[in-house]
């Protein structure tokens, strides 16, 4: 029998789904983890596990039970504290423990940001309850941007205008949050001309970089992303720069989606995931190796080459409008249609509104075409109930 690593994946969702299938085409055994069961990466793992990622017993019986040589965190709900645990004991966390509990909180990786390293980002407060909140808003001025101290794919992000949105914001941010805390980010609005990840690989081969990724996002949650992104060369400068001394601090081996804005020849640091990132999904078409094979290689120590556009690509989410138990994607023959687009179906059980639930990924000969093909693609696609 062929006996390879071990990973362990926490969190099985359409981006997980990709690691794991980039894992086994190296030989690796691999077992998914997610709090709820049927995840997308379970349906392709050898192995499954439904747990409460926050609760700390749970989590360590299934790393003791299943003894991974690599554990790799895909979201930021995880039972952090307990990781930390884990690695001191010897289990090797992907990039480390702490880079997971770090970026589990936007503080810890804001002030790490700002403060230890003096990275340029928006000005920003905390806030521990509403009265807090409100003041931080007057005091940033309006518009400013509200965020739960942790959530995944910009739930609970929102732009706060005016006074009359205060409470309107604040309910978001309390109803998006990954867990039941009142602690919020106020930032200051930064009007930016882009917004961009930086993909960045800390390998063997030392630290590399991706193409610029351009993306859209609404309401904190990305709804178009594309690959290459045009930038001055001082911007592309400044943003390995500062890709390099937030990954560099983080440490570890793997990708890390590094995001930030671009105004005028001025750039900011916004966040880091110490993992694939949700808008390199466009790598999957425009990249000679994807965000995925690049994650995985990396972590395993093996070499990386040159990383490339192959061809200008673009990608645009399917987003559930209705929470749905029963439900089908209708027109992929015609979204299939469109020249060079590609799909993927995530296959996650129910829908819920806002949900990313299949994603258009094409290319063409400039991000222009390919925009425009994604674009095509997506409007075939429908969530219809069964």
């Amino acid at each position: 029998m062929y006996i390879g690593k071990k990973l362990m994946l926490l969190g099985s969702g359409e981006l997980g789904k990709e690691v794991i299938i980039e894992a086994q085409r190296l030989g690796l055994e691999t077992i998914a983890v997610d709090r709820y069961d049927h995840a997308p990466a379970m349906q392709v793992a050898h192995r499954s596990y439904v747990i409460d990622m926050l609760d700390r017993q749970a989590l360590r019986e299934v790393v003791e039970r299943e003894k991974p040589d690599l554990i790799v965190p895909e979201i930021e709900a995880i039972a952090t504290a307990e990781l930390v645990k884990l690695e001191e004991e010897g289990h090797r966390v992907i990039p480390t423990a702490r880079a997971a509990q770090l970026t589990m909180d936007r503080e810890g990786i804001r002030r790490l940001a700002s403060e230890t390293l003096g990275l340029p980002t928006a000005d920003y407060r905390f806030a521990d309850n509403y009265e807090q909140f409100a003041q931080a808003a007057r005091e940033m001025g309006f518009p400013c941007v509200v965020k739960p101290l942790m959530s995944s794919s910009g739930k609970g992000q929102s732009v706060c205008r005016s006074e009359e949105d205060l409470d309107r914001c604040w309910t978001i941010a309390m109803e998006g949050g990954r867990v039941q805390q009142t602690r919020v980010i106020v930032e200051a609005f930064i009007t930016f001309e882009s917004e961009i990840t930086l993909l960045t690989v800390r390998s063997a081969s030392g630290t590399l970089f991706c193409p610029p990724i351009g993306h859209i996002q609404k309401d904190g949650d990305y709804i178009e992303s594309w690959q290459p992104h045009e930038m001055t060369e001082h911007q592309l400068a400044e943003a390995k720069r500062i890709a390099g001394v937030i990954t560099d601090a983080l440490g570890g081996t793997g990708i890390f989606g590094v995001e930030l804005f671009l105004a005028q020849d001025k750039v900011y640091f916004s966040e880091v995931s110490p993992r694939p990132h949700d808008t390199g999904l466009v790598t999957l078409a425009s990249q000679n190796l994807s965000e995925f094979a690049l994650h995985v290689r990396a972590i395993l120590g093996y070499p990386i080459p040159e990383i490339y556009v192959t061809a200008p690509g673009a990608s645009r989410p399917l987003k559930a409008e209705n929470e749905l138990g029963d439900y089908r994607i209708d027109g992929l023959e015609k979204a299939l249609s469109v020249p060079q687009t590609q799909l993927r179906v995530f296959g996650k059980p129910v829908t819920k509104v806002g949900r990313r639930m299949a994603v258009a990924l094409s290319t063409g000969s400039s991000v222009e075409e390919a925009r425009e093909r994604a674009s095509q693609a997506l409007k075939h696609l429908s969530i219809q109930g069964e």
